[in-house]
């Protein structure tokens, strides 16, 4: 089994023709992702203004410094910490909707936390992504020796997820009805995108990066497992109901880790290890949200059997 330590040698070098395609993808992501927003998401926000601030919060600067924790005790490679800390600096995943939706949580407050991240990403993601990283040594070293360029690495990915966000929410609001069917091709868009990017990425290291996901894998599921349990943690804190922390839990777990991987490789050297950790990250918190849903429902079932007095 290859050592985690191996890929801090590997950067996945893209041809002209994929690093040109890489703010298009960016920018269609953010699209189909604007595409579902709507003014009715952000109605938590009216409704209970200080519990759903808390939660924001949970999700925007509480994962990334509970990250961050975990980095220091775990000191893992620096390219691996790297991946790490994009990962919590991304917004949530749609994906978060189904999940709650299918574990009977609020679904209602899943989808705004969902629509504020993504609404806030064109800004907090690039800044957030460099703030935490510069926090520990070795990322902060390892950010300085890929001569990223603080300013034009914040504006330049500012301005290509939040035009795309604008102008999506914009056509959703106009045209609802037009909205609705370009939202499905614009998905399947940015995912043919997100995979021929993959594809080509990984030629010529596919062998090493699958083998280095395997040996990675203990501290993916460590670090999403933390993100699951701060998330039911806060909304607990926060006094949510029981639906309430469902969707808390959902949602702090589950990040847009396609954003982070494109982001990654168009801006952050593409470096092995950071980009095993996403990737692998990508699958298993749909693994780890789907397996929480049916937990969810099974407790509602065993509940209930229980009230029944034990009845069939």
């Amino acid at each position: 089994m290859t050592d985690p330590a191996s890929l801090d040698a590997v950067q996945l070098s893209l041809g002209p023709v994929f690093q040109s395609v890489l703010p298009v993808s960016l920018a269609v992501i953010m699209f189909a992702v604007a595409l579902t927003l709507r003014v009715e998401d952000f109605l938590a926000l009216a409704r209970r203004p200080a519990q759903f601030a808390g939660a924001a919060l949970t999700q925007i600067l509480l994962l990334p410094l509970a990250t961050l924790g975990l980095v220091m005790v775990l000191q893992p490679q620096p390219s691996i910490a790297l991946g790490m800390i994009v990962v919590a600096c991304c917004p949530g995943g749609n994906v978060s909707n189904f999940f709650t939706h299918l574990g009977r949580g609020d679904t209602a407050l899943s989808v705004s936390l969902t629509a504020t991240s993504s609404l806030l990403a064109a800004l907090a993601t690039p800044v957030s992504i460099l703030f935490w990283s510069g926090l520990y040594g070795p990322t902060r070293e390892l950010v300085d020796a890929l001569d990223v360029d603080a300013l034009p690495f914040v504006m330049q990915t500012m301005v290509i997820l939040a035009v795309p966000l604008v102008l999506g929410m914009a056509l959703a609001a106009r045209a609802p009805g037009f909205a609705r069917r370009l939202r499905p091709v614009t998905s399947m868009l940015a995912m043919a995108i997100l995979v021929l990017i993959i594809l080509g990425s990984l030629a010529g290291n596919a062998d090493l990066l699958l083998m280095g996901a395997v040996a990675i894998l203990p501290t993916v599921i460590l670090h999403n497992a933390m993100a699951l349990l701060l998330g039911y943690a806060t909304g607990w804190a926060l006094r949510f109901d029981a639906r309430g922390r469902r969707a808390m839990t959902i949602e702090i777990g589950i990040q847009n880790s396609g954003l982070g991987l494109v982001i990654l490789l168009g801006a952050l050297g593409g470096l092995g290890g950071a980009a095993a950790v996403i990737a692998v990250w990508g699958i298993w918190h749909l693994l780890s949200g789907l397996g929480l849903a049916y937990a969810f429902r099974l407790t509602d079932h065993l509940r209930q059997h229980k009230l029944a007095g034990g009845r069939p």
